[in-house]
Formats: C-alpha cells, structure tokens, sequence
C-alpha cells in the first residue's frame, strides 16, 4: 500500500515536469534538452530558501530559476541561431555549475529539519495522515498548474504559440514575433519542469546535483505513455494524457522495482527502453497497413486476372 500511495504522489508530482516537456515537446515542436539543468535549477532554488525557512518563497524561486533557464535557451535558439538541440545542451551544461553556486558549493542540500510545504499542510489539517498530506498538496499543484496552462493557451499569446509550433512560417507572416513567442513557450516550459522540482527537493527532504539525470527521458516516456492512452486530441486532453502518462509510468517502475527482476541501477535502461518501444509503435503500426494494402492490392490484381 505505501509503495502504491508513494507512486500516486510522485507521478502527479513529476507530471508537472512533464507538462513542461509536453509544451516544448508537442505544442512548440522542439526537442529543448535544457530540462535536466532546469529541473536540478529549480530543486536547488527551492532547496536553499526552503532551508533558510521560506519553503513557499522556494516554489516561487523554483518557478523564476526554470523561467530564467527556458528564456537563455530561447534567446541562444532565436537570436544567436544556435541549433534548438545544441542550444539546450549549452544550457544544460552551463547550469551544472550554477547550480553547484546556489547550493553552495555543495552536491546536497538537505531538508530534514526544516518546514517544507508538505509539512504546512499537515500543520493546516493536523487530523490528516503525512501521507494524505502529501497527496493533497501534489494533486493541488497539478490541477493548479494545469488549469493556468490551458487559461495561458487559449489567450492570443498562447494561441500564437500553438501557431508557431504548427507553422513558423505561416505565423511570421502574420506579423507576430516569433522569436519572442519561442523565448516565452520555452520559459514557460522550464517553469513548470523547475517547478517540479523545487516540489520534489520539498517532498523528499533534500536536494542532490544529479537529481535531474534521466529526467528528460522520463518526461518523454510519460507523454508518449499518456498518447497511447488518449492519442492525439484537444489541448485539455493532451495535459491530461501527460498527467495520467506520468502515473502510469512510476506505477510501472515501481511494479518493476517490486517485482526484483531489475536492480536499482537498471531504472534508466528500463526507462529508455519503455521511450524506444513507444516510439517505434507508431511506424510499425504504419508499416503493417502498408504491408496490408499491400496484399490486398495483390489478391485483387490475382482477382483480375
């Protein structure tokens, strides 16, 4: 049962980060590779003022530090030319170091004796187990974070990042600045993964400098997981494919986990195994209705014959 409650958090927890890959991912079309540094960013931030005794100010710098991030990829992408992919690397890199800054030169910071926004909850609803707690705050964050999201995106300024990411071209035409509409869809993407993590740093009571190694590939898998449940629809449906892909995806760890056939140190081979495989459903998909039409377009030449 506690391996089932802890998963349930962690997946509406971590399923922020992946709206924040789903927005660069699949509504601006970009693979952005800054994430693991934003997402480490934002668990250093919150982990800092949280440990000075502000854990709700640490959210609010967890969210600041992604914004930051997203908006020096951008402006790497659009204004210098820099390939997206190249241009995420850089940031990712460089951040390594900041976030070593902001942490103090430590690899880990820990939380263990202070106030965090988990523990406020249980101090505002004391009647309530920690567990409870925890799942309401990170059920709270995401309806929160996902109802902004979809306001954001049906507002002129996110209609035109849906354009862009449909057609670049089309929308410069039209006379919007794209450039700046790629640096905002991209600090708003990072927000949301550094938010993430600065909700993590707070739930698990400490903040490690490699924690964001491999976040990528598990935001990926859990959009792909959550498009193979919904597929391909509206805006509203597409965040919350990428909520129910994050569950799903810490369920199907942790069931890996449980069931001893992997190690620990397994987690991420297993992880971009589950990314290949959904990856690769589509084309065999369509590589079978060839290979079908194409024997229906035999028997029926046989047929005329």
């Amino acid at each position: 049962m506690t391996l089932l409650i802890g998963s349930l958090q962690l997946g509406f927890l971590y399923s922020i980060m992946v709206l924040g890959i789903y927005i660069s991912f699949r509504i601006l079309n970009i693979p952005d590779l800054t994430t693991e540094g934003s997402f480490t960013f934002g668990l250093a931030a919150s982990s800092i003022l949280t440990a000075a005794g502000h854990p709700l100010l640490g959210l609010v710098g967890a969210l600041a530090a992604g914004a930051l991030a997203g908006s020096v990829t951008g402006f790497l992408q659009t204004k210098l030319d820099i390939h997206p992919v190249l241009a995420g690397i850089l940031t990712m890199s460089g951040l390594y170091s900041i976030n070593l800054f902001v942490m103090g030169g430590a690899s880990n910071v820990t939380l263990l004796n202070n106030d965090t926004i988990f523990t406020l909850c249980l101090k505002v609803f004391p009647f309530m187990s920690k567990d409870v707690a925890k799942l309401i705050v990170a059920v709270a964050a995401v309806v929160i974070v996902t109802v902004l999201l979809t306001v954001f995106f049906k507002t002129s300024l996110g209609l035109s990042i849906r354009a862009t990411g449909d057609n670049a071209d089309m929308v410069r035409a039209s006379s919007i600045n794209v450039d700046a509409v790629k640096m905002v869809a991209l600090s708003i993407s990072n927000a949301c993964i550094a938010f993430c993590g600065g909700l993590i740093a707070q739930y698990q009571s400490f903040a490690d400098i490699n924690s964001g190694v491999g976040i990528l590939v598990v935001g990926l898998a859990s959009v792909i997981i959550g498009e193979a449940f919904f597929g391909h629809r509206s805006l509203m449906i597409g965040f919350i494919s990428a909520i129910v892909g994050s569950i799903v995806y810490r369920y199907i760890i942790a069931l890996a986990t449980k069931s001893d056939m992997f190690p620990a140190y397994m987690l991420k081979l297993i992880s971009a195994i589950i990314v290949t495989i959904a990856l690769a459903v589509p084309a065999i998909k369509v590589k079978m209705a060839n290979d079908r039409l194409k024997r229906n377009g035999m028997r029926e030449s046989k047929g005329g014959r």
